[in-house]
């Protein structure tokens, strides 16, 4: 039995009101159906079942957050696409002393800097900028004999700065938002509940009758169809409106 601080689904928080959303969109189809067998299956129950899912939508992604994540996702990628030139640069000067650092460009960081930019690999970025301003401190004498400015220097230590801030707000606003879920599993629960009923009756009702609606029912299957679902528009039901 769960306890109030644990989870009846077998699933991702995000998951679950997706999962909801396509048992919905076929409760609704079925409605007939069901309240034939049960007069407890109506507009009155159909819609209290939306009215959880939008609530639980809310907690697992809220859209404030959501937008605030995605305005920092795109800051991370202006600010690595604008590395580049200054990677290139950089690199330029590496070459030229190569000899007497025994250091290749590779060795600086700045190949793996270069690759993690072109995957988007944020992790990656923080790790090599981080090395490579390092070795910027450590050499940055001799390669001002070659050309190195204060203006390149600050274009890497600005970068390091502004992506480690971002990926310390993007865990902040993700490990608060797990502390909301997890102070409100009640509600997560509820509508798990309500979504194990409506699984339980469907494939009572569909097992031996119609083996595509059984399919519906089942959560296993909702899950995996969730988590083929990668973009709005791939025609699968999308939420559904009181």
């Amino acid at each position: 039995m769960a306890t109030p601080f644990s989870r009846k689904y077998k699933c991702k928080d995000e998951e679950l009101p997706r999962i909801c959303y396509f048992a919905a969109f076929s409760f609704k189809r079925d409605l007939a159906d069901f309240n034939a067998y049960s007069p407890l299956f109506d507009d009155k129950y159909y819609n209290s079942f939306v009215g959880k899912i939008a609530v639980v939508t809310e907690l697992v992604e809220p859209k404030s957050e959501i937008i605030e994540q995605r305005i920092i996702t795109e800051r991370f990628y202006s600010i690595m696409d604008s590395m580049i030139d200054p990677i290139n640069r950089l690199t330029g000067y590496v070459e030229m002393v190569e000899a007497s650092l025994k250091h290749t460009p590779a060795d600086f960081g700045l190949t793996e800097l270069r690759e993690g930019i072109y995957k988007k690999d944020t992790e990656n970025v923080i790790k090599n900028l981080h090395t490579v301003n390092e070795n910027i401190g450590k050499y940055k004498e001799i390669l001002a004999t070659k050309g190195l400015k204060e203006e390149l220097i600050g274009k890497f230590a600005s970068a390091y700065t502004q992506v480690s801030d971002d990926k310390q707000k993007q865990y902040e606003i993700g490990s608060n938002r797990q502390n909301i879920v997890q102070n409100n599993l009640g509600e997560l629960n509820g509508l798990y509940d309500q979504l194990t009923e409506i699984l339980s009756k469907g494939k009572m009702l569909y097992k031996f009758t119609d083996a595509a609606k059984l399919k519906e029912y089942t959560f296993s299957e909702l899950k995996k169809r969730v988590r083929k679902v990668n973009k709005p528009d791939s025609g699968e039901p999308t939420a559904p409106e009181k």
